[in-house]
């Protein structure tokens, strides 16, 4: 029994719209689902309609829409019993994170995908779609190895429901594993993947179903083909690279592929002042085959042109971008590890105070309570302490412009932001709304400066933009220091004053900000 048995209303035009879309129609897809959303009141038709729309939405590339899209199919989903929408919800939400540069939400979405669709007993189409999206996010994300896992268990539930090997062939995966293997410096690895890609084409062409191949296959399959005739290998047997590339319908990715494909065959041809004219307009999104592609390519252009100094540049260009996208995973790698241990931390102050709620629910930060008490620990032993009164800028514009949902994630990526640049040490909590405090114990003000400093450059150099776009997100900061080391009411008064001097400088601050 799959997925759609248990869909009672529209399931005709919800069959269409998947149909189109592995045709690589998304933008028809799209016109179909908005008209089932207008006309179903069925909770299942629903929620199967918003998570093909932001399938869609991934395919054209429609990058703005995202946030509203996956927040409209979560609410939809969240309270139906039913693993393989939760689970292919959660992998589209990983590749639209990752579209979005938020990798520490991809990773997470990565998570609950995989967990959820191994939780679905059914081996049917649309579970087996759910693993092959989830296998994209993998190979975006650059866990090539889990990739291929995840779509060799498409494969197997695309078996068990009667789809065609070819279908989920997955030249798109192994592709981008080729380049990767490339960007590092390994082209013998690249091409031994691509000659690999080329051989299942041969195959498919011999057996007589090159015909069902998916365009978009087909467009993977064109460029792996071009790909390794830049590298200088024999151009394989089968349908011409150039037409192949010519497929992919309305795909972003299959228009990404298309450029560059277009800038190895003139390399290919012996033509590399063509291929680096075509590279300096050429518009393409970093995440369709890595950062470092156009580089690489850059690199091959100059070395066939003769103009090796500039080959060696383009070449070194690549490897750093390759190498900056590593250092971004395993960051996100730590910062997990670093999120779980001062989860357990917390868990166990926050066992010291039994039926009391200390930790803000949706920063996972300590709320205003913990964070008085932890003052007042600070304090009654002596020590020095600074407090700092961080408010967002910006912020009510989040919430008008792209909704509360957005103005979440804004918030649990500025706490994640203060976090990671303070000292080992030192104590952040939510106060409330969108004002945050950051607690320095053993420091005074020139510390404070020091940290304020470090705490405007990380949320300056945040990218916003891809998060809520057109809309600037800031953070203006006052401190000051606690006089006093009393208890009680003393105490008190003393963090009551420290509490009134740094909101009026934060303030301040906020006015210099508007004036300059």
């Amino acid at each position: 029994m799959g997925w759609l048995d248990r869909v009672d209303d529209q399931v005709d035009a919800l069959t269409h719209a998947r149909s189109l879309q592995e045709s690589s129609r998304s933008a028809e897809a799209v016109g179909v689902l908005d008209r089932v959303l207008r006309t179903t009141a069925d909770p299942y038709t629903r929620a199967d309609a918003l998570v093909q729309r932001l399938c869609a939405l991934i395919n054209l590339g429609r990058t703005a829409e995202f946030t509203r899209a996956i927040e409209e199919a979560s609410g939809a989903v969240r309270d139906l019993p039913e693993p393989y929408l939760h689970g292919h919800l959660n992998a589209l939400a990983a590749l639209a994170a990752h579209h979005q540069g938020a990798l520490d939400r991809c990773v997470t979405h990565l998570v609950r995908a995989a967990r959820a669709l191994g939780a679905a007993e059914d081996r049917d189409r649309d579970t087996a779609w759910g693993w092959h999206d989830l296998a994209m996010a993998y190979s975006y994300l650059s866990f090539h190895g889990y990739a291929l896992g995840a779509i060799e268990r498409a494969r197997q539930h695309g078996a068990a429901a009667g789809i065609p090997e070819e279908t989920f062939a997955a030249p798109g995966i192994r592709l981008r594993n080729a380049v990767a293997l490339d960007h590092n410096g390994d082209s013998d690895g690249c091409l031994r993947v691509l000659r690999d890609i080329a051989a299942d084409l041969a195959r498919f062409v011999d057996d007589g179903r090159a015909d069902r191949l998916r365009p978009s296959s087909l467009a993977a399959y064109g460029y792996a083909a071009v790909r390794r005739a830049a590298l200088g290998d024999a151009t394989p047997v089968g349908p011409e690279p150039a037409r192949l590339l010519d497929h992919g319908g309305d795909s972003a990715r299959a228009r990404d592929m298309r450029q560059l494909g277009h800038v190895c065959l003139a390399v290919a041809d012996g033509r590399p002042i063509e291929a680096i004219t075509r590279l300096d307009s050429a518009r393409v999104s970093a995440e369709t085959l890595g950062a470092a592609e156009l580089s690489r390519l850059r690199s091959i252009a100059f070395s066939r042109a003769g103009d090796h100094a500039a080959a060696h540049r383009a070449d070194r260009m690549a490897f750093r971008l390759a190498a900056q996208r590593n250092d971004r995973l395993r960051d996100v790698y730590i910062d997990g590890i670093a999120a779980r241990i001062d989860h357990e931390e917390m868990r166990r102050e926050a066992a010291r105070y039994e039926g009391e709620a200390l930790t803000d629910p949706l920063t996972g930060l300590p709320n205003r309570r913990r964070l008085e008490r932890y003052i007042g620990s600070v304090v009654s032993r002596g020590e020095r302490v600074v407090i700092g009164v961080c408010d967002l800028d910006g912020f009510k514009a989040v919430n008008t412009h792209h909704g509360h949902h957005s103005g979440d994630l804004v918030l649990q990526r500025i706490a994640g932001v203060i976090n990671r640049v303070m000292r080992r040490g030192d104590f952040v909590a939510r106060y409330g709304g969108d004002e945050f405090v950051v607690v320095l114990s053993g420091a005074g003000m020139a510390e404070a400066a020091e940290v304020a400093r470090r705490i405007d450059a990380a949320v300056r150099t945040e990218d916003w933009e891809s998060l809520v776009p057109g809309t600037p997100v800031g953070v203006s900061i006052g401190f000051a220091e606690v006089a006093g080391n009393g208890s009680g009411t003393a105490l008190r008064d003393a963090l009551g004053i420290a509490f009134e001097i740094a909101d009026r400088e934060m303030l301040r601050a906020k006015a210099r900000s508007r004036a300059s």
